[in-house]
């Protein structure tokens, strides 16, 4: 598959990694080059300097020939801006999005945007771990 991922935090560097080393065609765009400089030499990705919700820049990314984008921002507006000018505006289908509010999941899943929320993850890890054992 061609993969976007746009944020490079730990989140985004995971899944970069995991996705490249299992043979995808990754690139990563950040809007701080030092982010993406801790991917390190091993990546055989395209890293893009820039914001990922700019249309010029996911057209640099690939954008038309992307099976899939992956908002991983700190940033829940920025991600939920990133998946709709992906969907939007280049038609794209699969973009998933990372939430931290919880919340906020309706909103993006009215909009067609599927969600992960960390909040939501950890919270039922821990009461998983809590009460099955």
């Amino acid at each position: 598959m061609y993969i976007i991922i746009v944020g490079c935090s730990r989140v985004g560097i995971d899944l970069a990694q995991a996705l490249d080393s299992e043979g995808h065609n990754v690139v990563v765009i950040d809007r701080n080059q030092e982010s993406l400089a801790r991917l390190g030499r091993s990546f055989s990705g395209l890293l893009i300097s820039g914001n990922g919700y700019e249309p010029e820049v996911l057209r640099e990314a690939g954008i038309e020939k992307a099976d899939a984008l992956l908002a991983v921002t700190d940033n829940d507006n920025t991600n939920l801006v990133t998946t709709q000018v992906a969907r939007k505006l280049f038609g794209k289908e699969k973009v998933l999005a990372r939430i931290y509010d919880p919340v906020r999941a309706e909103t993006f899943q009215k909009m067609a945007v599927d969600t992960v929320s960390e909040t939501t993850l950890v919270s039922e890890a821990f009461r998983k771990l809590l009460f099955d054992k």
